[in-house]
């Protein structure tokens, strides 16, 4: 089951359990523990604490959720920061690998976390997001669960700084954003080309037989064209041959993606736990009925560590194309460029740009 991060009210959440970022002694504190002991009602958690009595830094005990929507409530110990150099680090991700396991001992099919120890514990928030979605990831890996993060805004997010700057900054040269036709702006055009084609007459320049509507090459834009034209896609991987096109001419969506998980010699749970994905979802991918969603189809491309050619050519199978007015397509088709294919890094990247995540 997959892995999502989300803005929510962490005792509002509607799953067998969540996590209260706890202290050593299980009192009542402030912050998520207080908000988590109010919401189940505070006799009955503080009863129940009591009775367990302690719980050593880096590791999880478990009580009823009693008026919570949740089952229960798993109690993890998380560390207070001191410089990073009070293995603070193995404690914290202890926290989350001691819930996951704790949950899974009891059943649970569905778990939601807040960012242990980013609170008044002090612990910097980008790493403590880090480690939080490295423990995540590798338990998913082994395991079957859906797994919630709770986070409060884009700062919570371990986008580095220079990363962030790269995708904006390929938003920016690639995005188109869909403007509705405006008559004065078309004329401006009409106008500014005009001049340009007289320009060009003057210098004793060679025209082009271009239409009268036809945009000149970007390079004969003046600065304030040439800033809004939309470069072309930037080559990446192997394109597909000709030949390899016309064979699979007909091939539906369903047939091209197992196919493609026996070319690569790939089993189809890696291919559904490295798309984020649910295993039910999965299987009824293997009905030529079943049309998946865009999000999935694309998240199934990155699975597949397929380059941007191969990419575009699953999603036409299913319907769908990358948009360069689509934010979301934009950033999907720079990590694809990039040769990232880290499904949780890629939905790090959409949630801080707020678009939709992958595969969950």
């Amino acid at each position: 089951m997959p892995f999502e991060l989300i803005r929510n009210d962490i005792v509002k959440m509607q799953v067998d359990a969540v996590v209260n970022a706890a202290n050593s002694a299980l009192m009542a504190g402030g912050g998520v523990c207080g908000a988590i002991f109010s919401a189940a009602g505070y006799d009955e958690m503080e009863h129940a604490c009591r009775s367990i009595g302690h719980c050593d830094v880096g590791s999880a005990v478990i009580t009823p959720g009693f008026g919570l929507p949740a089952r229960y409530v798993i109690h993890a110990v998380g560390p207070i920061w001191r410089g990073g150099g009070q293995n603070e680090a193995a404690l914290l991700k202890s926290c989350y690998t001691s819930s996951l396991n704790l949950a899974l001992e009891y059943g649970c099919q569905s778990i939601a976390f807040p960012l242990i120890s980013s609170g008044i514990y002090g612990y910097p928030k980008e790493e403590a997001f880090r480690i939080a979605v490295t423990a995540i990831q590798e338990f998913l890996m082994d395991h079957e669960m859906q797994v919630y993060l709770i986070v409060f805004g884009r700062s919570s997010v371990a986008l580095g700084e220079k990363l962030f700057a790269r995708i904006r900054a390929y938003i920016d040269d690639h995005y188109v954003d869909a403007h509705p036709y405006d008559r004065r702006t078309a004329t401006e055009f009409s106008v500014q080309r005009q001049q340009i084609r007289e320009q060009e007459t003057d210098y004793g320049q060679e025209q082009t037989a271009e239409a009268p509507d036809a945009l000149p090459f970007a390079g004969s834009m003046p600065a304030a064209l040439a800033k809004n034209a939309a470069p072309a896609p930037k080559a990446t991987g192997k394109k597909r041959s000709l030949k390899d096109l016309l064979f699979h001419l007909d091939e539906s969506f369903s047939r091209m993606l197992f196919r493609l998980i026996d070319e690569k010699g790939m089993t189809d749970t890696e291919v559904y736990k490295r798309a984020n994905m649910d295993r039910r979802l999965f299987s009824k991918l293997r009905k030529e009925s079943y049309n998946p969603s865009k999000q999935t189809a694309i998240a199934l491309a990155i699975a597949l560590r397929l380059n941007l050619d191969e990419t575009k050519d699953l999603l036409g199978r299913a319907g769908y194309a990358l948009s360069r007015s689509s934010k979301s397509d934009v950033i999907i088709e720079y990590f694809i460029t990039e040769g990232n294919y880290n499904i949780f890094e890629i939905n790090e990247a959409l949630f801080a740009f707020d678009q939709k995540l992958l595969g969950a």
